[in-house]
């Protein structure tokens, strides 16, 4: 693999979060390269560091020991560069806003305005399927729609990287797997690098290219699993013995390190 491949590049990076009661070591000695184009999904119990290890990557949180490259410039500058955009758990759309007015907030911050707004506000709401929702509330919307509007409002800023901290979690089953759809389909239409957080093994097993197993904080990589699932495919390969191979594999890491039980 070469350089112009690889999208993160971490070495041996730990993180300890001071506290009262003594410092508390959540990362220890994490090594991932992340490949451009790949859709990876970190997995593992609550309190694993699964969400801090995103934030890292995102300059939200500093490593205290290792290295951290994002498309070969430290996190802080690939997020004063825009090179990455970040779906959170809530969709945390401003409620006095419209839709198009959230997509939009972004690029007028970037000092975009006019057609230059208009036009990526669009093209965006276009690729999550909200074409004509562009004048609606954010309360006029279901829990769904909410976290696709924000999806487009991080795509906005055309970012090669998509970072995203369980953004389904909160969504029934139902709506959660129509979503898994929709985000397989944009995958594959904008070429993005993901780094998807999920507590879900169908979620983890169904989206990726690769998955990260984590175990137990301090957050460790337990197992790192490469899917040679299709990149195009629907629920029905959920039922595939390929799938179920791939389950059980995180299953077996998850109770290794002790994690399976803890799991939501």
């Amino acid at each position: 693999m070469t350089v112009a491949d690889t999208v993160i590049d971490i070495e041996r990076l730990s993180l300890t979060f001071p506290s009262s009661d003594g410092d508390v070591l959540a990362l220890q000695d994490i090594d991932l390269t992340i490949r451009r184009g790949d859709f990876v999904s970190f997995i593992g119990p609550s309190g694993c560091g699964k969400t801090t290890l995103l934030r890292v990557i995102a300059d939200l949180e500093r490593a205290t020991a290792g290295t951290i490259l994002v498309n070969g410039i430290t996190p802080k500058q690939a997020r004063l560069a825009r090179a990455y955009g970040y779906v959170f758990q809530a969709a945390a759309l401003y409620p006095w806003r419209t839709i198009a007015g959230n997509v939009a907030l972004p690029l007028e911050i970037m000092g975009l305005k006019g057609e230059a707004v208009r036009s990526r506000v669009g093209k965006n709401l276009e690729l999550v399927n909200l074409a004509g929702f562009e004048n609606k509330y954010p309360w006029q919307l279901s829990g769904g729609m909410q976290q696709r509007a924000s999806i487009a409002r991080a795509l906005a800023v055309e970012p090669d990287l998509l970072l995203m901290d369980e953004p389904f979690g909160a969504l029934d089953e139902i709506v959660r797997d129509h979503l898994n759809e929709q985000l397989l389909q944009l995958w594959a239409k904008t070429h993005k690098t993901v780094v998807f957080v999920t507590h879900s093994i169908p979620e983890a097993v169904y989206l990726s290219s690769r998955i990260v197993v984590m175990s137990p904080r301090p957050g460790r990589i337990h197992d790192i699993i490469d899917s040679d699932l299709p990149r195009e495919r629907d629920l029905s390969i959920r039922e595939t013995q390929a799938f179920l191979q791939l389950a059980h594999r995180i299953r077996a890491g998850l109770r290794a390190g002790h994690s399976y039980d803890e799991l939501a």
